[in-house]
């Protein structure tokens, strides 16, 4: 596997050889990977941060609905 470093200065090499037009979606993507790291890094403090003793909201509603009646027909609503 390569080094952090290399690898990094080979993306610098990469970007060096796009069109100035497409640095932004570079940018954009990067941005994409930060925000999905955050996300997912929230998501998983907020797990540990509940007690043991709370219970998920939705596991009450589980069951509540019949099964299949939501569904039912839903071709022919939604293409006639």
């Amino acid at each position: 596997m390569s080094s952090i470093p290399s690898v990094k200065q080979e993306l610098l090499n990469l970007i060096e050889q796009l069109p100035d037009h497409k640095i932004p979606e570079v940018v954009q993507f990067v941005n994409f990977l930060i925000y999905c790291q955050n996300q997912s890094f929230s998501l998983n403090f907020d797990q540990e941060k509940k007690p043991d003793h709370e219970v998920d909201p939705l596991a009450e509603f589980i069951g509540a609905v019949d099964q299949g009646s939501l569904a039912q027909n839903i071709d022919e609503e939604i293409y006639g």
